[in-house]
């Protein structure tokens, strides 16, 4: 399919003002969602809340602003990211996608509309700098934000005077967003594209950075998870109500992109596999859906909780289903970590593994390439690195799983390629 990288329409079942509408309509579906939820006062002083208090890792914005003001917030940064990739008159694709669910499901615990906008000044100023057009790392910005809570937690979270607190934030999230662009492009080769989160693998080493200095200071924060309970009735339906939408509006968009679905679940997912240009954005649609529904139904299972983070789990397992998850290569990784309940002393509804499981699903390529066991073994490891590699970073990574995900895939890849060679021998 022949694109200009224009809004316009294609000859094709969506064209771009298409997928816009989808992005847009997205976002503003979380804000009236947010508004039938709590009055405009309430949300108002909620989202003041969420916008100056620290929220690294765990913050859960339904306990911390409320309900009405968590979905709110992550519909207008949702609308506002959007709102860039239209105003740089992008093609979207499934990494446009991945990078707009991935923000809003974030949205919900760590990224917030004052936070974000340091990491993406950093990010422009790199490509000033490198006389680089900005859209070029376009994605490494919305991704980078991910280091959002560095800037919150010096603004907010240290007793310094305000004007050195607003100073020190605003220099710590334009400096972080400057480092991502090389970075990212180098790290890469580390977990040879297995990890899907590779700007969360950037990030991990970027935080540990940062709070290294922090901490050879006497600048400490302490772990806090803070989780909401109790939204089960409300927000399951409403998952399983959007996945099912999601998958309906595919099949009525373009009936033929059902059976290309076979051919795209055996794609193993690795990085860049962009199922929007490979099989079409209605195709992306319903593989979006089903690997949405498996996912909520595996945390309806369990028994956990869905809130804030969950959502935001939920958000990013459907956005990268647009470029590298499937239901064929998650579910290996979901019972790897499943079979981490049985041998290990946590619970799979202990709240940061309920986190870990969904966020596993970074490694999914591993069950695509290499095979179920592959990809079980890769869950099984990865909640067990998940939970020791936070404490590098102190929570302020958002994607904590995407850094762990690069550890495991550095070292476990070349050990499956090195039996596959030796198999095939």
């Amino acid at each position: 399919m022949k694109t200009t990288g224009k809004i316009g329409f294609e000859k094709a079942p969506v064209g771009e003002r298409g997928k816009f509408i989808f992005l847009f309509s997205f976002g503003t579906a979380l804000c009236l969602f947010g508004f039938f939820q709590a009055p405009v006062p309430e949300i108002a002083a909620g989202l003041l809340r969420i916008m100056t208090e620290p929220d690294y890792l765990i913050s859960d914005y339904m306990s911390v602003g409320g309900t009405g003001a968590a979905f709110v917030n992550s519909g207008l940064v949702t609308v506002l990211f959007t709102s860039i990739l239209a105003f740089l008159r992008i093609h979207i694709r499934g990494i446009s996608i991945a990078s707009i669910f991935t923000v809003a499901g974030f949205s919900f615990f760590g990224k917030n509309l004052l936070n974000v906008w340091f990491i993406l000044a950093g990010v422009w100023l790199y490509a000033r700098v490198q006389k680089e057009p900005f859209l070029k790392f376009i994605y490494i910005a919305f991704f980078g934000t991910a280091l959002s809570p560095i800037v919150s937690q010096l603004m907010f979270g240290f007793h310094f005077p305000p004007l050195i607190r607003i100073v020190l934030g605003a220099a710590a999230g334009i400096s972080a967003g400057f480092l991502l662009p090389p970075l990212a492009a180098a790290f890469l080769s580390v977990h040879h594209g297995y990890n899907l989160y590779n700007v969360g693998f950037t990030a991990g080493m970027v935080g540990t950075l940062y709070v290294s200095v922090f901490k050879s200071h006497g600048f400490i924060a302490e772990s806090r998870v803070i989780w909401s309970t109790g939204h089960n009735a409300m927000l399951a339906p409403l998952c399983a109500a959007f996945f099912l939408t999601l998958i309906i509006a595919g099949i009525f968009l373009n009936r033929e992109s059902v059976p290309s679905l076979r051919s795209l679940w055996r794609n193993s997912g690795r990085l860049i596999a962009d199922f929007v240009d490979m099989y079409a954005f209605p195709a992306a649609l319903i593989n979006m859906g089903t690997t949405g529904l498996l996912a909520a139904g595996y945390l309806y299972f369990i028994g956990g909780d869905f809130n804030g983070p969950t959502l935001g789990g939920l958000l990013t397992i459907a956005g990268f289903s647009a470029m590298g998850k499937t239901p064929v290569n998650i579910t290996p990784v979901l019972l790897g970590v499943m079979l981490g309940s049985v041998t290990k002393t946590w619970s799979l509804t202990d709240p940061p593994i309920q986190l870990a499981a969904l966020f596993s699903t970074t490694l999914a390529p591993i069950a695509g390439e290499f095979g179920w066991l592959a990809g079980v073994l890769a869950g099984y490891i990865h909640s067990s690195v998940v939970l020791n590699v936070g404490v590098l970073h102190a929570g302020f990574n958002l994607y904590n799983n995407g850094f762990a995900g690069g550890m495991v895939a550095a070292i476990l890849v070349p050990l499956l390629e090195a039996f596959r060679g030796r198999e095939k021998r």
